[in-house]
């Protein structure tokens, strides 16, 4: 069994997929995204050394509680540490435990042969997978999150190829990601999808910022507001609408 590297593990998650969850943060991620609110998750070589045997464990200890839940991996990414999620979930299969992936789809890349065999092998262990899709323009992509978003666009459509359910997730950022364009184009995107079954349409916060200050790490957008939940309800209606285009020119 290999061991995942871990920065901390939370019982009673509500907002980690369906039901409540034994939510599991990964530690390691390349994606520096300006309003991340894990920093403390970057570092690829850190975190405590975890068997997935303890992660069952200590998921069945409260068993009674995950009734219509189970276990999610999130982060952090936790597709940097392929091996350890193939292991986890063969175990978590073994006793019929729902699984869940929280990623943002940047360690997908087309022409790694040996990475997608791994994601091969670990896909038919996954109930669900919720992708969050940071931006949909390339370039402003790389100037929020430092990364590109071709590997993640293509992990989308890998996840409906291998009929892997997936609820996509966006945050709503001021003057980011909230342009109607580019909201848009993501629904247009994401509406070729068959295994879509949610669309989690989330408002910018800061709450992480005492978490950059304790750490010592600039906060680039420590002088923007927080968005108001009703302004992303709005910006969600613009992104369904882009689907029921594609949806439409597809039938």
């Amino acid at each position: 069994m290999t061991q995942g590297r871990i920065h901390s593990l939370e019982s009673f998650g509500t907002v980690d997929g369906p039901g409540v969850r034994y939510v599991v943060f990964c530690q390691g991620c390349p994606m520096r995204c300006a309003y991340c609110h894990n920093p403390d998750t970057w570092e690829i070589n850190a975190g405590t050394l975890t068997d997935p045997e303890y992660i069952i464990e200590q998921y069945n200890r409260n068993k009674s509680f995950y009734k219509g839940g189970g276990i999610t991996v999130t982060g952090g990414e936790p597709l940097l540490q392929v091996d350890f999620l193939i292991d986890l979930f063969t175990l978590a299969k073994k006793e019929n435990i729902h699984t869940c992936i929280d990623t943002s789809g940047i360690t997908f890349k087309p022409g790694n042969t040996e990475y997608i065999k791994k994601l091969d092998q670990l896909m038919p262990l996954t109930n669900l997978v919720m992708l969050d899709i940071k931006h949909i323009d390339p370039e402003k992509h790389k100037e929020l999150t430092s990364q590109p978003n071709d590997g993640i666009l293509a992990f989308a459509k890998y996840l409906d190829e291998k009929h892997v359910p997936v609820w996509i997730r966006h945050v709503v950022v001021p003057g980011i990601t909230d342009d109607d364009k580019y909201l848009f184009e993501l629904g247009y995107f994401i509406g070729q999808l068959s295994n879509l079954e949610a669309l989690d349409v989330l408002p910018y916060h800061d709450m992480a910022k005492p978490k950059y200050k304790e750490l010592g790490i600039d906060y680039k957008l420590k002088d923007l507001k927080p968005l108001d939940k009703s302004v992303a309800i709005e910006k969600k209606a613009v992104i369904l609408e882009g689907i029921k285009k594609r949806r439409a020119e597809m039938q």
